[in-house]
C-alpha cells in the first residue's frame, strides 16, 4: 500500500473562489431550510387538523345539549364551553409556535438572498461593463443565483402571509367548508409554486451538490 504524502500527485479539485464558496454554502443552506420548512408545515397541518376536529366535536356536543334538557344557547361565543376554550387555546398556541418557527426560517431565507445579492454587486463592481464574466461553476452567471434566490424568497414570504391569516381565522370560524379550505391551503401551500423544486434542484446541480 502506497503511503499518501504531501508531495503525492493525487488529483485535487479546483479551489473555489470566496464568492463561489459562499454561493455553494448558500445553496446547501437553501436545501436545509426548505427541508425544515416542509417538516414544520406537516407538523402545523396536524395541529390545524386537531383544531378543526376539536371544534367539530365540541360544537356538536354543544348543539346536542337541548335534547338532554339543557336550554339551547345561541351565538358562537356562548357555545365555548370551559373545556373547549382550554383545549382550543392550547392547540392554537402550538400552531402559533409553529408559525413563529416558519417565520424564522423565512428570515434566514431573506438573509441568504441578501448575501447572494451582495456577491452580484461585488462582481458588477469588479467587472464593470465587461460582459465576459467567467461562471463561478458550470454555466450559470452569478446573476442567475440572485434571480433564483429572489423568486424563492418571494414564494415563501407570500406563503407565510397566507399561513398567518389561517392561524388567525381557523379557531374562530364555525363554517365547516371554510375550515376545510383553510386546512387544504395550509397543506398544499399554493403560494409555493411547482417550479420551486426545479429552481432548488437546478441550483444544487450547478453548485456541485448534485452529480451531473
Amino acid at each position: 500500500m502506497e503511503a499518501k504524502t504531501l508531495g503525492s500527485a493525487t488529483p485535487r479539485k479546483p479551489v473555489l473562489s470566496v464568492s463561489a464558496r459562499k454561493i455553494k454554502d448558500n445553496a446547501a443552506d437553501w436545501h436545509n431550510l426548505i427541508l425544515k420548512w416542509e417538516t414544520l408545515n406537516d407538523a402545523g397541518f396536524a395541529i390545524a387538523n386537531n383544531i378543526a376536529n376539536t371544534k367539530i366535536s365540541l360544537l356538536s356536543k354543544d348543539e346536542a345539549e337541548p335534547e338532554s334538557g339543557t336550554p339551547a344557547r345561541d351565538g358562537s361565543a356562548e357555545r365555548r364551553l370551559p373545556e373547549y376554550s382550554v383545549e382550543l387555546e392550547a392547540l392554537c398556541e402550538e400552531l402559533r409556535a409553529t408559525l413563529d418557527s416558519l417565520a424564522k426560517i423565512q428570515v434566514k431565507m431573506e438573509k441568504l438572498s441578501s448575501t447572494t445579492k451582495g456577491i452580484c454587486e461585488l462582481e458588477n463592481y469588479h467587472y464593470g461593463e465587461d460582459s465576459k464574466r467567467p461562471p463561478l461553476f458550470h454555466t450559470w452567471p452569478t446573476v442567475r443565483f440572485c434571480e433564483v434566490a429572489r423568486r424563492l424568497v418571494a414564494m415563501y414570504q407570500e406563503e407565510l402571509l397566507l399561513k398567518r391569516t389561517i392561524v388567525g381565522e381557523l379557531a374562530h370560524t364555525t363554517d365547516h367548508d371554510l375550515t376545510l379550505t383553510y386546512l387544504s391551503l395550509w397543506l398544499h401551500q399554493p403560494c409555493i409554486r411547482s417550479d420551486s423544486k426545479l429552481l432548488l434542484e437546478s441550483m444544487l446541480l450547478e453548485t456541485g451538490h448534485r452529480a451531473l
